[in-house]
């Protein structure tokens, strides 16, 4: 038996985090100082498009291209920039970026994700 379900691990993640809104996400597009960080699947990208300049970024590496100290690093994370980062639906986005909170990384999440941002007109590109 579960102590703990998904969704309540969801929850007490939101409720220490910084959330975007789709509106104010979608007003974030184009500026310097904003990195989109695409955490779903590379099949859902393919499949849906993604957010134009996205950096994809696979939830299951992601603790590891943040820290400098790891070997699987990625240069994109240690730019001085605002980092938010966004799955399907907010849920995976929201565990991600407690999860880089607890580390010291500095992020905020996509609180509806990507569904949400192409139903309400995000731009998205598609390759």
């Amino acid at each position: 038996m579960l102590k703990i379900s998904a969704a309540q691990m969801v929850a007490n993640a939101r409720a220490r985090i910084e959330e975007v809104e789709t509106k104010d996400a979608i007003a974030m597009v184009g500026r310097d100082d904003v990195v989109f960080v695409d955490l779903r699947d590379v099949r859902e990208r393919q499949r849906s498009g993604f957010i134009p300049d996205s950096f994809h970024c696979p939830r299951g590496m992601v603790e590891f291209w943040v820290d400098p100290d790891s070997p699987y690093y990625k240069e994109v994370f240690g730019q001085d920039k605002t980092f938010v980062f966004h799955c399907a639906s907010g849920w995976r986005s929201a565990l991600t970026v407690a999860s880089l909170n607890d580390m010291g990384f500095p992020c905020a999440h996509l609180r509806e994700g990507f569904t949400t941002w192409e139903a309400s007109g995000g731009p998205v590109d598609h390759a």
